[in-house]
């Protein structure tokens, strides 16, 4: 992924989809950004940066809440007509449905007028159920792509460490039932292709080997937390399972949190203005994985690198995901404008390799520094 003053494409796994290399994330729209700022986002991001992907998803926006759950779709599909049937043509519009979840008020918020509340599962009834739901709120008859949000069986997963047999459960939606269901929305029109996300390489290797056999066309993406802080995809069998040498045209890699929740912009680091409105100050006990101590410290360690390099801190870690060879697209947040520009401009820059290796040495000092038995920034418990 050479970068030299345009924005690249990338063909995402076995479909034929061609992605930018930056993916607009929308999980600030509707809580953080009001619609005047979304579409200000939306309208830079498409017409200006060389993005044609947008990721978003039916529990948008975060931190998730009853009260907002949708409204980043809802914006999104309000952006969309406003915009008219070229633009649905020329960007690539992918969302997910929410995994095993308590939170009974995703599936209430499926139907107009809202349904009975119900845990949310990967069930075909309400998979079903929450393709319907997202295209009506995002105005459109078709996704290009959408994704397993995280898995409806046990498994570690947004700062857990590792795996417990006592979570396991009995109750499991099985692969069959999820991957079929997918197969038939596909046939049915409603999505283009379809893509796992927060997975590991077992699930990727079990859905894989599912729609093999029930002749389903197999996931194309997988869209994971990674960044330089959080390489567990490149390290635990996950890049091996997802590579092109095990499933033809591959599976590419979606990366969200490259900036490790705006960490490794160094924005939270000593007394900023800018962190007074971020999300990890609005939202303190959200995502600690993100602002750790010793993720801090590797932040700081990270800010002295690009600081020498003559680049942003958001830039170099943004540049460093992009440089991998099994990124398909990395997801990039913005509240402001001024942000965005800045990290659009991490894809199209010349970043010298030199920083990118200077920087990728880091995870030898600080190895998974997300799961820090200490106490995280603030005093909070990790």
């Amino acid at each position: 992924h050479a970068q030299g003053g345009r924005m690249q494409t990338v063909q995402l796994g076995s479909s034929d989809l061609l992605v930018s290399l930056a993916c607009l994330g929308t999980m600030t729209f509707g809580n953080q950004n009001d619609e005047k700022s979304s579409f200000e986002l939306l309208d830079y991001a498409v017409k200006q940066g060389g993005i044609n992907f947008i990721d978003t998803a039916e529990l948008y926006p975060v931190p998730p809440a009853a009260e907002t759950c949708g409204s980043t779709e809802d914006i999104i599909g309000r952006w969309l007509a406003k915009e008219g049937p070229e633009m649905r043509k020329k960007v690539i519009l992918a969302s997910k449905v929410s995994g095993r979840s308590g939170r009974k008020y995703i599936v209430a918020n499926r139907k107009d007028p809202k349904q009975e509340e119900a845990d949310s599962r990967l069930s075909r009834d309400q998979i079903f159920e929450a393709i319907d739901g997202s295209l009506r709120r995002l105005q459109t008859d078709y996704l290009d792509l959408y994704q397993l949000h995280w898995p409806d069986r046990y498994t570690p997963n947004f700062g857990e460490l590792g795996y417990e047999r006592a979570k396991e459960r009995s109750d499991d939606v099985s692969f069959e039932e999820q991957v079929q269901a997918m197969g038939d929305l596909i046939a049915s029109g409603k999505i283009r292709h379809w893509g796992v996300s927060n997975e590991n390489a077992f699930g990727v290797t079990k859905f894989v080997e599912t729609a093999k056999k029930l002749g389903v066309p197999p996931p194309v993406s997988i869209q994971n937390d990674f960044s330089l802080a959080d390489r567990r995809f490149h390290t635990d069998g996950t890049a091996e399972a997802c590579a092109p040498h095990n499933v033809p045209g591959g599976i590419g890699l979606l990366a969200y949190g490259a900036l490790s929740g705006g960490t490794l912009s160094g924005k939270y680091l000593g007394d900023q203005k800018e962190a007074k409105t971020a999300r990890h100050t609005l939202f303190e006990d959200f995502q600690p994985r993100y602002h750790s101590n010793r993720t801090m410290t590797m932040a700081a360690a990270h800010v002295e690198i690009a600081k020498k390099w003559n680049v942003t801190p958001s830039q170099l870690a943004y540049a460093w995901a992009a440089s991998r060879e099994y990124m398909a697209s990395v997801i990039i947040g913005a509240t402001t404008l001024e942000q965005l520009k800045e990290n659009v401009a991490a894809f199209t820059m010349e970043i010298p390799s030199g920083a990118i290796e200077e920087v990728d040495n880091l995870h030898l000092e600080y190895e998974r520094p997300y799961f820090d038995p200490g106490l995280c920034r603030l005093g909070r418990k990790a």
